[in-house]
């Protein structure tokens, strides 16, 4: 018995787990228990609060593990999970002594994808 196999085209497969962008709005909606306007107020803060922070960690300053802890759990809070990540690499890094510069690098980055991501939506309301 011969089999015909036929040579199937097939989609692509949208992923697991939705990503919409650096921040999780379904997250950060269900965090703020569906409050738009607590919605925006914690946005606008955590904005300006991961500037400070991501500004403070740069000089390496005696704190900066906790400064990265910080930043970590309210970006986490907020749903911002790759900056969460990205803090959380730092701050393992401090602790263990190891250099934490490309990580600072790429967390500076993670901070100016999420305050993007904040002012469309700000900008949306």
């Amino acid at each position: 018995m011969s089999l015909h196999l036929d040579r199937i085209e097939w989609m692509p497969s949208p992923p697991l787990a939705p990503d919409d962008g650096p921040i999780d709005i379904a997250h950060l909606r269900r965090m703020t228990l569906g409050d738009a306007a607590l919605e925006r107020e914690v946005l606008t803060m955590f904005s300006a609060q991961a500037s400070r922070l991501v500004t403070a960690l740069a000089a390496l300053p005696p704190d900066a593990s906790a400064l990265a802890h910080t930043l970590k759990g309210s970006a986490r809070a907020v749903g911002a999970f790759a900056l969460g990540d990205a803090a959380a690499h730092v701050e393992n890094l401090i602790r263990s002594g190891g250099n934490p510069a490309d990580a600072l690098s790429e967390l500076d980055d993670a901070v100016t994808d999420a305050k993007s991501a904040i002012a469309a939506v700000l900008r949306q309301a």
